[in-house]
């Protein structure tokens, strides 16, 4: 990726950001209501926080926080170099599309490698991680059901909040509360 390319990707963020931290529409507002409805974001919307460890940011599109209990979905920005721990859900299943970047995934100790277009579906308990060492990753994730949200909305902060510092066992500890744990 060309320095024009990495500015550019960094500004596409920070605009996608702008007024949507907590903002939802009103439309996501409305499925918090007792019968639950769809909606529709546009491509600014959404809830948008920078992730704890990496500085990468978080979308939050779909969730527990805006009527699904079932699922959650949202995009993550992976710096690279940073990974993503090896971790597992007890009761989620899991699905990543790789929108844009490279690197390795390991899925339970077996490493594959990944590309802009790649899908990896994790079934639930499997350990899992990202390495990427030299290329950015911007990851599309799915969840079954919801809690990964939740996860992030307890570790990350909105843009311009100083990040949040946990030592690993606070990591798992906060994961637990969501069927999660880290190695």
């Amino acid at each position: 990726m060309t320095a024009y390319e990495r500015i550019r990707r960094s500004l596409l963020f920070t605009l996608g950001g702008l007024g949507i931290s907590h903002a939802l529409p009103q439309s996501a507002l409305q499925a918090q209501t007792a019968e639950k409805r769809g909606f529709v974001l546009g491509p600014t919307e959404g809830e948008h926080l920078v992730h704890f460890r990496d500085h990468g940011n978080i979308f939050l599109n779909i969730g527990a926080a805006n009527g699904s209990d079932n699922l959650a979905m949202g995009t993550q920005q992976v710096m690279a170099g940073s990974g993503v721990p090896i971790h597992r859900h007890f009761h989620m299943d899991e699905a990543f599309h790789i929108l844009d970047g490279s690197g390795d995934f390991i899925l339970n100790d077996v490493h594959h490698p990944i590309e802009k277009g790649s899908t990896i579906f994790i079934p639930r308990n499997s350990w899992h991680g990202f390495a990427n060492p030299d290329h950015e990753l911007l990851l599309l994730w799915i969840v079954s059901p919801a809690g990964l949200d939740g996860f992030f909305r307890e570790t990350c902060n909105p843009p311009g909040v100083p990040p949040k510092h946990f030592t690993h066992e606070q990591i798992n500890e906060i994961a637990r509360k969501y069927a999660t744990e880290f190695r």
